[in-house]
Order: C-alpha cells, then structure tokens, then sequence
C-alpha cells in the first residue's frame, strides 16, 4: 500500500433489514493535506456500537434536534466511528506529533481535524490504556453511569435487572447498581457469558436468553419484581421484564438491538400497561445530555477501576478491511464487550 493512500470505507447502500458488508464500499483517497488549525491524526483504534445503525437509516435529517445534532450518514460519506489516534503532524498550537487523541474520526486510515464538533476531540491521558476512553472510559461508560444512576435511581437493596448484560454498555451498568448496593441479574446470551456476569463482574444471577424461559426466570429470581430494569434489547425481553416490574419500578430505555435491523417495526409491548397498575415509569435518554457533567463519571469510573470494583472486557478484531464484519459481529451476538478494531500500531511511537 502507498504511504500517500487513505483507506476509507464509506456507506454504499441504506440497508434493507439486516445490515450487510455490501453495504459498504471501499474507497482509497489521498491522505489529507493539513489547513492551518487543523491537525494530522493516524487511527489506530475504531469502535463500534449498536446505535451506529441508526446512522445508515433514510431519515433524510429527522435524527437531527437542537439538542443532539446526530444526522444520519450520507451515501458516499465516510462511515462515522469514534476513534483513538495520534497525531501525525500538526498546524494547530493545542496539539503535537506524538499526541494520542480520542475523536469522532471515522473508518479510514487518516483525518485532518481542528479538534472542534459535537464531540471535541480530546488528548490521552499518558497513563491511560489506548482503548479504554473508546470502552469503559468512553460513551459506553459514560452511557451505564448516567442511565443506570440518573434514570435509573437504584437504591441499596433494589432488584436491578439488565438486558444485554453481557455486553459494553450493560455490563458496566450492572456492576454500577452491584457497588451502590443493589441485587443484580444479568440476561445475555450463552453460557460463557453468563458465567463471566456471575463471576468476575459479580452480578448475583444470570439468564441465558438462548436456553432459558425469561420470563418464568425472572419470577423465580425476582420474587418482590424488579425495581430497576436497565434495557438494551426491547422487544420479547422487554415484555418478558415488565411483566415481573415491582411497585414504582424504574424502567431505562438504553438501546433496542432487538429491532434496529427490523424494516417494519414490531407492536409494542403487550406488558406496557404493568407500568399503569405497578405505578412505574419508562424513560429514555442520550448520553450526550450529560456533557456537562462527563468528567464526573470518567473520575468515578476510574476511581471504581483502581479500586477493582468495576471490571471491563473489550472485544479486539484487527485489520482495517474488516471495519464492516466487525460491525456485524454486534448483531450476530459475536462480541463478548465493548467491540473495537485495531487498524495500526502508533507510527510514532508510544504505548498501544
């Protein structure tokens, strides 16, 4: 490959149902050239998430809001990814060769950036892993920390239930709810991953969705109903989880990976009126809400982390020609955490 190529992949079609790698298109375009302010970044670590997604459906700019400003990706864009770099040359006075940044840079090999947008980049700590402020010091952190503590509200000796439970996002929230004092259940899928809920990340109980009635067993593991249930998937899991709510039960609208790829959307769920007769509450939220408030949860998050009381696992394909598989993976219920892939080693030099 040339040194003067930037590798890129960009949306080719809106998928139909089921996203496919066909969906993407493989483009090589020049590297870059700088403009005064701006600054060089080389990825070297891209991160994936359910909600991308969304980004690929014909909204034609209804995700767009005053608040979020999320818009859809265009056909022929660049695929937008949250990414850790390093600065490769620089004409902006903040930020130097050698530095490792975290930025909204996309799936290609290289992007000129003034560091401003929605999301600021922002430089890396020098003590800190390359991956972690793209897993549990990143959106996936910060998402657990404010749905599970803000809308969530656990107090000690709640019942706090978790869809997705194995996952980036779920994980960390449970573990949450386990050092605030609650009684956790995990529902993932398979028995690897429960083992590793009911083990390592200390959850009281776990589900597998693939072999086990939910429903039946979260009446038996909740005989008092759940308090606080922390949702990722929606539909059947859902509806399983609401009929067992307990009074003033606070229900977390995380994510629904259950319908993402749906292109006929499914009848709510059949248990919804549980929240009228339980006196409960179902809420969303974006993350992006909190912005304030991020350094925060990124100081409570790391103080959880040194203490050993908050563990993560990261998922880590590498190769950058596997960009669109390794979005796949979250559908197919491959990925056991947060999911990234490792495009490069730092040219320059330093911790990877």
């Amino acid at each position: 490959m040339s040194h003067n190529i930037n590798r890129q992949w960009r949306l080719a079609n809106r998928p139909k149902g089921m996203v496919q790698e066909t969906d993407f298109a493989y483009h090589e375009a020049p590297i870059p050239e700088l403009q005064a302010g701006q600054f060089l970044v080389r990825n070297l670590y891209i991160a994936f998430a359910p909600a991308m997604r969304g980004l690929l459906r014909d909204r034609r700019g209804l995700l767009r809001d005053r608040q979020s400003q999320i818009a859809t990706v265009q056909i022929g864009e660049v695929m937008r990814a949250s990414c850790v770099g390093q600065v490769v040359a620089s004409r902006h006075p903040d930020f130097h060769p050698g530095d490792f940044v975290r930025g909204t840079f996309g799936w290609q090999d290289y992007m000129a950036t003034s560091g401003d947008g929605m999301r600021p980049t922002t430089k890396l700590a020098p003590s800190v892993p390359l991956t972690m402020p793209l897993s549990v010091l990143g959106n996936t952190g910060l998402t657990a920390y404010f749905g599970l503590l803000d809308i969530g509200r656990p107090q000690a000796g709640d019942t706090v239930v978790v869809s997705g439970a194995a996952g980036a996002t779920g994980s960390i929230a449970g573990q949450i709810a386990k050092i605030h004092g609650c009684r956790v259940i995990g529902i993932a899928g398979g028995p690897e991953k429960c083992a590793w809920l009911a083990g390592e990340a200390g959850f009281d109980a776990a589900i597998d969705y693939k072999a086990q009635p939910v429903e039946q067993k979260l009446r038996q593991l909740c005989p008092e109903g759940i308090n606080v249930f922390f949702d990722n998937v929606g539909g059947d899991i859902l509806d399983a989880a609401l009929a067992v709510i307990a009074m003033q039960a606070r229900i977390v609208l995380c994510g629904g990976i259950s319908r993402y790829n749906e292109e006929t959307l499914p009848p709510g769920p059949k248990n919804y009126f549980n929240l009228v007769l339980q006196r409960g509450r179902m809420e969303g939220f974006n993350t992006l809400d909190y912005t304030p408030r991020f350094a925060e949860a990124e100081h409570a998050l790391n103080r959880w982390i040194t203490a050993g009381t908050l563990k993560y696992k990261e998922d880590i394909q590498e190769g950058f020609m596997n960009a669109p598989k390794t979005l796949l993976r979250l559908f197919e219920g491959k990925n056991f955490g947060k999911q990234l892939l490792k495009i490069a080693d730092p040219p320059l030099g330093g911790t990877s």
